[in-house]
């Protein structure tokens, strides 16, 4: 059987603000016959955050092999775009069933283990900090005592369901994200934008926006790199300090990076909603950073 030696998956950078078509993610294969091979369409790869979206065909799957581990010393949403993903930790049985538009968040040295559960093919949006560029991706797993065994399940609350819910929610080491646990704030003064924080940490903030027909955000910066991806609709970033072209139109599945302390604006001047999801990292409030 031919192997596949792990190298670090690529990193594209950028000098400043930047505009990142779907056509313009960076192409990468990821995995081996063991471990499986996933598609990767990396948007971002800063100092301090890293996006991409990963792909699995109907069926497909990864799990993890001694050149190929999957555990990080990161925190990590993973967003549903199409299809169904269900989610194991394989060293504590957990499993997550993860629809389109839900997501699950987990924590450094979580291992973790995807299926694509269904006819349609999966597309996952990660974020993903620290990066890999300090060390916490590949290089840091490659550290890591090799699971051997694992197991799917988690037998010992067998007998006891529901009523352990409280026991596996605390020690559960994966959150599913949904409606029911959005944190939801108004930003801006004179129209305010709805944002939905799905997780946030010290790491990682990854939350989403739906701009209203007409509506634009205000000026605003953060304390830490932001990487967002349109899900729907057309929207405009401005980015009103910035010398030369200031103003972009993103359509469905392109993504924008927006450098730390970099004021920028969301705009829709279309007739339909547009929806958006943004990571930023470290630092979501401007002065944190």
């Amino acid at each position: 059987m031919t192997t596949t030696t792990y190298a670090p998956s690529p990193r594209p950078t950028f000098d400043g603000p930047a505009h990142i078509p779907y056509e313009a993610a960076t192409r990468h294969l990821w995995g081996d016959p063991e471990a499986g091979e996933v598609a990767d369409w990396i948007y971002v790869s800063s100092d301090k955050i890293h996006q991409l979206v990963f792909g699995l065909a109907p069926g497909g799957s990864f799990r993890h092999s001694a050149e190929f581990r999957t555990i990080f010393a990161a925190d990590e949403v993973l967003y549903v775009l199409s299809g169904t993903m269900v989610i194991c930790n394989p060293q504590t049985g957990e499993v997550r069933r993860v629809d389109k538009g839900q997501a699950v968040f987990f924590g450094p040295n979580t291992w973790h283990h995807a299926y694509s559960y269904g006819d349609e093919p999966l597309r996952v949006l990660e974020y993903f900090a620290p990066p890999p560029s300090q060390g916490t991706a590949g290089t840091y797993a490659r550290t890591q005592p090799l699971l051997a065994s694992w197991t799917y399940g988690q037998d010992h609350l067998l007998g006891r369901w529901p009523a352990a819910l409280g026991e596996a929610a605390h020690a559960a080491t994966m959150r599913l994200l949904g409606a029911d646990s959005v944190m939801w704030r108004l930003e801006g003064t004179e129209r305010p934008v709805l944002v939905g924080v799905l997780a946030s940490t010290d790491r990682l903030t990854v939350g989403t926006i739906t701009l209203l027909p007409g509506q634009r955000s205000e000026a605003q910066t953060h304390g830490g790199d932001e990487s967002l991806y349109l899900l729907d609709g057309t929207m405009h970033v401005r980015l009103p300090e910035q010398q030369g072209q200031r103003w972009f139109e993103l359509k469905p599945g392109d993504g924008f990076y927006i450098p730390q302390g970099v004021p920028h604006q969301y705009y829709n001047i279309s007739d339909r909603p547009a929806n958006l999801i943004f990571g930023v990292a470290p630092h979501y409030l401007p002065e944190q950073g």
